[in-house]
């Protein structure tokens, strides 16, 4: 019997390789969108709940709730948005549409509250693609969550190097004390870091196969590519810029597109050069519980037949 499509709840801070991810989500059979919610991260919360939207336009999802969550980490200062990679914008390059999905009234992390417990036990993924602190909220403001969350997919961390810091990749670092809570909870995550995400680089022969798709989406894309390469190339010195984001949406769809490994993650909070780093064990020492799924190697032909073809089934 074919299984159904996965209910995911995705939890984004829009941001291109956001912008990516949602697409993906919204246009594979593969997934059910029940929310997405938006975080303080690449940008304000209220330009990446604007990008939300206008994405969500893109893609069609009128039914879908989109709803804003936290602005700031949970004990920190916020981390100070860097324009380079993103734009001012937060989603600079392409021609953002007057959005015509609504924005819910509700706070983001009662949304993802309401939708985890009005679906039945383990049938809701979250996927977390920016900061965790929407989830650590929520997970604090109803723990009965983790028995009831099917699994996190995570786009964060790495385990063996950082992008902020040299050993701290953003979305942990801008808020590790909510990526601590989400680690230590009792369901399973899945950290798809920047070991792995480094892998699924746009480079120009993939951009052509999104040209070539001739839709709206298509178009969309390549206007988030040919803003979003050069901006990465010039600040991280990439050839071609990795769409992070989308690999957790992948994982999700396709569990095969990737290799993982068992771990235990934790969060480094207090270290002077090391703030915001996974700390990553896959040899269980001290008996520590492999209790975490880590990426860490990438089909690309896979990957991106499975990100273009979802793609193109948006118009």
């Amino acid at each position: 019997m074919t299984a159904g499509p996965r209910t995911i709840v995705l939890d984004c801070d829009p941001g291109h390789d956001d912008a990516i991810a949602l697409l993906l989500a919204a246009g594979h059979p593969g997934a059910e969108i029940a929310a997405i919610t938006t975080v303080g991260g690449n940008q304000t919360l209220e330009k990446v709940t604007g990008n939300a939207l206008a994405v969500a336009t893109v893609a069609g999802l009128d039914g879908v709730v989109v709803a804003a969550g936290c602005d700031r980490p949970l004990v920190r200062d916020a981390v100070l948005t860097d324009p380079r990679t993103h734009g001012a914008s937060g989603l600079d390059g392409p021609e953002l549409p007057e959005p015509t999905v609504p924005l819910d009234p509700r706070h983001g992390v009662d949304v993802i509250v309401e939708t985890v417990m009005s679906h039945p036990a383990r049938t809701v993924t979250l996927v977390p693609t920016g900061p965790l602190t929407n989830i650590a909220t929520a997970l604090r403001r109803e723990p009965a969550i983790a028995a009831r969350v099917a699994e996190v997919v995570l786009m964060g961390g790495g385990y063996s190097k950082g992008n902020v810091t040299a050993a701290a990749e953003f979305n942990i670092y801008t808020d590790p004390e909510a990526a601590h809570v989400v680690f230590s909870a009792p369901w399973r995550v899945t950290m798809v870091g920047i070991d792995l995400t480094h892998q699924a680089l746009a480079t120009p022969d993939v951009v052509e196969r999104f040209r070539t798709l001739g839709t709206t989406a298509g178009r969309f894309v390549v206007d988030l590519l040919d803003f979003f390469g050069p901006a990465y190339r010039a600040k991280q010195g990439f050839p071609a810029p990795p769409v992070h984001d989308a690999c957790a949406v992948a994982r999700v769809l396709d569990p095969g597109v990737m290799a993982v490994r068992q771990a235990h993650v934790d969060v480094e909070l207090r270290g002077e050069h090391t703030t915001g780093m996974t700390v990553t064990d896959f040899a269980g020492r001290d008996g520590r519980a492999l209790e975490h799924l880590v990426a860490t190697e990438l089909d690309v032909p896979r990957f991106w037949d499975l990100v273009v073809g979802g793609i193109a089934e948006l118009r």
